[in-house]
This record gives structure tokens, sequence and C-alpha cells, in this order.
């Protein structure tokens, strides 16, 4: 385990310290030919063998695949992915470079996440009540209030695209993990500043109708989230 967070320890100083947006945009721009790109190779290196004390002797192996495989990843990323697709692909490179930085600690160590390791009944528990929380819900709370939908789309319509639906998803999460942690106490506070943020607009544009509809929203989503980590504790219980 130590010597895989060694790696990952290299690997974020070199992906998100030592790399500027200007060297982002360069990869971008010019993909092979991106002199930053190879720059950016050149610190993952460097990196790599000051965590490693320079004892390439011992994991020549691991430094080649790990700085290779970099290589490789970021350049398919830079040449598969369009403007929609960026925050899909950043989460796939790393996802990419930390598989390849697991497979390097393999060599060295018993460090193994097999299948039966990872998907434990707890795990797929917890995964189960996160798809709940954040599509599950949403959908049913989509269906109760689409009933009403006095909110229309305007052409000088200043909020962020999707802006209710994220807001929604993170408020679900936040009340989850605040009640399965025991911390019902920052349900209350998460209340109180959607209240002061949403509300506040609201009530200053004199819209009863569209104050109701974002209010029901609001407590149905807090509801869901609630009884959901309700549910997560009292079933964690009967498995454990």
């Amino acid at each position: 385990m130590l010597l895989f967070l060694k790696f990952l320890l290299a690997h974020i100083l070199g992906d998100f310290v030592f790399q500027s947006e200007k060297w982002v945009k360069d990869k971008e721009e010019k993909k092979v030919k991106s002199t930053k790109l190879y720059v950016h190779i050149a610190i993952h290196a460097v990196l790599l063998l000051l965590i490693l004390q320079f004892d390439l002797q011992t994991y020549w192996a691991g430094f080649l695949l790990i700085v290779i495989s970099h290589y490789a990843i970021d350049l398919l990323k830079l040449y598969l992915q369009k403007k929609k697709t960026k925050r899909i692909w950043f989460f796939i490179d790393q996802i990419l470079h930390v598989l390849m930085l697991i497979i390097a600690t393999s060599f060295y160590t018993d460090f193994k996440l097999s299948a039966k390791n990872i998907i434990t009944e707890k795990i797929l528990l917890l995964l189960i009540f996160l798809l709940l929380v954040i599509f599950v819900s949403s959908i049913i709370i989509k269906l109760i209030i689409t009933q009403w939908n006095p909110e229309k789309k305007k052409e000088n319509d200043d909020s962020l695209a999707k802006a209710g639906q994220y807001i929604g998803v993170l408020e679900r999460l936040f009340v989850f993990t605040f009640v399965i942690t025991n911390h019902w106490e920052a349900i209350g506070f998460l209340l109180a500043a959607k209240s002061v943020f949403r509300f506040g607009d609201l009530t200053s544009s004199k819209d009863r109708k569209l104050t109701e509809y974002i209010l029901i929203g609001t407590l149905l989503s807090f509801g869901f989230a609630i009884l959901l980590g309700v549910l997560y504790l009292q079933t964690l219980k009967l498995i454990s």
C-alpha cells in the first residue's frame, strides 16, 4: 500500500500541481506536436525517480509502465475527446492512470484488487443506495412535481443549464451522507443555507406558484434522501 501511495503522490503532483491550464490548452491544440505534453511526461518521470529514490534497478518495470502508459493515455484522450465530452474523458483518463499505478504496484507487492475483495455486500448495498439517491429519486421527484410545472423557459433566463438538477443531486448526496454518518444537525444547516440563497430570490420575484413549486421539490428531495439514509442504516444492520 505504501508503494501505491508513493506512485499516487507522484501522479497527483504531476497532473494537478505541476501542470498549468496553459499547458493543458497547448496539448489540446497541438496534440502529439505539443512540447508541453513531453515536458509533462518528463515531470512525471522525474517525480517518480524522486519518490523511488532513483532505485531503477528494483523498480524499472513499474517506472516504465507508468511513464509510457501515461503518455499513451494522455495522447488517447487528446485525440478522442470533444468539447462536449471533455468532462467524461477527464474521469476516464484519471481512472486509467490509477489502474496503471495499481498494476505497477502489483509487480512488487501483494497489492491486489480482485472482484471478490471489491464487490462485497456492504459495497453493493452502498452503491445501490447511491444510485437510488442520485437517479431514482430524481426521476420520482420529477414525475411528482411536473403536474404543476409553473416554471417556463424564458429568453432572458440567466439560470445555469441544468443547475436545478445538479443542485438536487448534490443536496440529496449531502443529506444522505449526513444521515448515515449521524450528523442530523447538518441537514438543518443545509436547508437553512438553501433557503437563504434560493427562496430569497423567489420571494422578491413575487411568483407564489414558482415558490411553492421549488419548496415542494426541495422537501421531496430532502425527504427521499433522509428516508433512503435511514433505510440504508437499517439494511446495513441486517447484513452485518
